[in-house]
């Protein structure tokens, strides 16, 4: 297989938008710089970001009348590229078009975009996202900012009504942000209808606050030093009635409230489901953090020796250790596994997002659950990973040049940004029990209802991708584990799927039981099964990443690398799971065993393919701006016996 196929299956449908990436933004003008102040790196960004193309770019995903392209996936893809170069710039990138930009196309109308779009995307108006609050990050229904409305001045009172309500973190709003887009509860006629949004200018031309608006700088963090993150407080600032985003609730002038959706919650999550691009972004960019770091220890692992084994004068290369294959190549394989999956992702967001007529509700809830889960796994993922490869590298590792801290530091948020990401699995869990729910009735109704729990099992196990290749494995699977071959790929799917469904069936009884003891404490019915449900999550994503990656092998079967790297990826989640697997007779402990053999032997196999694998991902080498990749050749054996004399004891 070659390099440029491998390369073309992980680029995936928007491979022209990765490509254009790479020759647009070509060489380092655009990388991070190791060792810059917080100044430093903020000047540097905002400077950037107005010189970033816009065709393709994550601008793409405004609508074509306004000078984008009306490509949403495109422009996912373009911030994962981004990403590659330096997070900072991506989360400044996404901040002004994803989300100030994006909110205004989603929750605004023909009357906002007219006025700010072409402003936006050409970045003379500099914007920011004030959902957040110092007192509420996740629990965003529950925002304790106020936004009332007075027919006689056909204004709204925007209010900060004590300190926990400001606004924090916000990307853009300590330096740059001239307007934000402000999410507060609209109160109109004496009665809250929820959480809406605003557009509010927050500096004049000079720069100077507007009244009754308080900027605080949210100072030095551990990482992302070119985002301008800040504090937004208000102080009965008023906000003309045209400024609400009003697509789906409107105040009339003499404060009718109306909307197309009549339930808040429904109106509510409706809203957030249109930004659901955000996280999508967040959960690639992480996986696009990581394919840099793992090219950067596999890279350096070629040339860096150490040891030698008896009777050879030659010392070992790093990646010739099966502990550095253990850590390496299964990090890599689940990256892999990870980019199928983001690819299905995008292209369902694409798919949902420029769908006429409509909204589908189905597809947009299972986007949403989709995106959180895939949000989670890819991010904590980043965060092993990196840190993986940063120890991989020793000492080198720690070094500001070698790109590793800058790629840990700045990606560590990734798991709180966006959606906290245990609060996110909570979010997925929910969405199977709804499954469960909506089709056996309510939770005390399972506590008395009689079904037969394989039927409930297959009515919440939905497909993801190429469903008939998947249930066509899974059916062809023997009875018999024994039986079955290691790398019978339908096998795995089985493992998976089993371990998915009897988990939340395990939840379900579980549920069922508290609401019978119970049935008045709502939150410990819930609470007292989290760690359980959070499992059910997990396992769900894990299944869905699996048979992305099936469908990608099968996509291209000319490439056996694909293939075993899918084998190696199964075969290691199995593996981490073996207690599991264990204690539920699902393996036997000769079978157990068995897989840790097959794991070792595929990680033999893909050795000396390491350097094709990681070179798929086509990480230009400025973009990696790793000091350690550009040494000579010879230098790293140079220095290896240099530590050798160093640690020979003195005579």
């Amino acid at each position: 297989m070659s390099n440029f196929a491998l390369r073309d299956a992980l680029d995936g449908r928007w491979a022209h938008v990765r490509q254009a990436a790479r020759e647009q933004l070509a060489g380092s003008h655009f990388v991070a710089v190791p060792g810059e102040t917080l100044e430093q790196s903020r000047e540097r960004i905002s400077r950037l970001i107005r010189e970033l193309p816009t065709d393709p770019g994550i601008a793409a995903g405004f609508p074509i009348a306004y000078g984008g392209k009306a490509d949403p996936g495109g422009s996912v893809v373009a911030a994962e590229m981004l990403a590659q170069l330096d997070l900072s710039l991506m989360v400044k990138a996404g901040v002004q078009w994803g989300l100030f930009g994006g909110a205004v196309v989603a929750l605004g109308t023909a009357k906002h975009h007219d006025a700010y779009l072409r402003d936006i995307i050409s970045a003379d108006l500099m914007g920011c996202f004030a959902m957040t609050e110092t007192g509420h990050g996740s629990d965003v229904q529950n925002l304790r900012t106020t936004c009332a409305y007075d027919p006689r001045t056909q204004t709204f009172d925007l209010h900060t009504p004590y300190e926990a309500a400001r606004k924090d973190y916000i990307g853009n709003a300590a330096r740059d942000g001239r307007m934000a887009v402000v999410f507060a509860q609209l109160i109109t006629g004496g009665r809250r209808y929820g959480v809406h949004a605003w557009l509010v200018p927050i500096r004049d031309e000079d720069g100077n606050p507007m009244p009754g608006v308080t900027i605080g700088d949210d100072g030095p963090k551990a990482g992302l030093l070119g985002v301008d993150n800040g504090r937004l407080s208000f102080d009965h600032v008023r906000v003309p009635r045209e400024m609400l985003l009003d697509r789906y609730g409107q105040v009339a002038p003499d404060g009718t409230y109306s909307s197309p959706i009549e339930n808040d919650t429904r109106r509510f999550f409706t809203m957030l489901g249109t930004l659901v691009r955000g996280r999508v972004v967040v959960g690639g960019s992480a996986s696009a953090a990581t394919k840099s770091a793992l090219t950067i220890a596999i890279r350096y692992g070629e040339v860096r020796r150490q040891f030698g084994a008896p009777g050879e004068e030659r010392e070992i290369a790093l990646n010739d250790y099966l502990a550095h294959q253990r850590k390496l190549l299964t990090a890599l394989a689940k990256t892999y596994a990870l980019t199928f999956a983001q690819d299905e992702l995008v292209g369902a967001l694409h798919e949902v997002q420029t769908a006429e007529g409509p909204a589908d509700e189905h597809r947009q809830r299972e986007l949403e659950s989709r995106a959180a889960g895939l949000k989670a796994a890819q991010t904590w993922h980043a965060t092993r990973t990196i840190q993986t490869c940063r120890e991989a590298l020793g000492g080198a590792g720690y070094l500001a040049e070698n790109r590793l801290p800058g790629l840990k530091a700045d990606t560590d948020v990734f798991t709180t940004f966006e959606g906290d990401n245990t609060v996110l699995l909570q979010l997925v869990a929910k969405g199977l029990l709804t499954g469960y729910r909506d089709a056996f009735g309510s939770l005390d109704g399972w506590g008395r209802a009689t079904f037969v729990a394989e039927q409930v099992r297959e009515m919440v196990l939905e497909r993801t991708a190429a469903r008939s290749l998947i249930q066509r494995l899974v059916d062809a699977v023997p009875g018999r584990d024994e039986e079955v071959a290691l790398t019978d790929r339908g096998w795995h799917l089985r493992m998976f799927e089993d371990r998915e469904k009897h988990l939340l069936d395990g939840a379900i009884r579980r549920l069922r039981r508290g609401a019978s003891r119970k049935p008045e404490r709502q939150f410990d019915i819930f609470n007292d099964v989290q760690d359980h449900v959070l499992e059910v999550a997990s396992a769900h994503v894990d299944r869905v990443v699996l048979e992305a990656f099936v469908a990608a092998v099968d996509r291209f079967p000319e490439e056996p690398l694909l293939a075993k790297m899918c084998d190696l990826y199964a075969l290691s989640e199995i593996e981490a799971h073996k207690g599991w697997y264990l204690e539920h007779q699902r393996l036997t402990p000769a079978r157990s065993k068995a897989v840790t053999a097959q794991v070792n032997a595929l990680l033999a196999q893909l050795r000396p393919h390491l350097p094709e694998l990681v070179g798929a991902f086509a990480v230009p080498d400025e973009w990696l701006a790793c000091a350690a990749l550009r040494e000579e050749p010879g230098r790293q054996e140079v220095m290896a016996a240099h530590d050798d004399q160093a640690l020979a004891p003195a005579s």
